[in-house]
């Protein structure tokens, strides 16, 4: 199984946001955003961190596929 970050990178895209926004925002480390670079599984609580930044569910931001 392999995690999406589709609707993650669209959000980025639609704010002109890129990778190191996210590291630099939202406190997140390089590794992590290194591993939704390469659909790898993050913690709940980096999930949690998005959804409030980009106003949105976690479902918006990744999914399984």
């Amino acid at each position: 199984m392999v995690v999406s970050y589709n609707g993650l990178w669209k959000k980025m895209i639609d704010k002109k946001l890129q990778k190191q926004d996210l590291v630099k925002e939202l406190g997140l480390s390089s590794a992590t955003v290194a591993k939704m670079g390469k659909g790898e599984p993050v913690s709940n609580k980096v999930l949690e961190k998005l959804a409030k930044y980009f106003e949105c569910s976690v479902s918006e931001i990744m999914s399984y596929e």
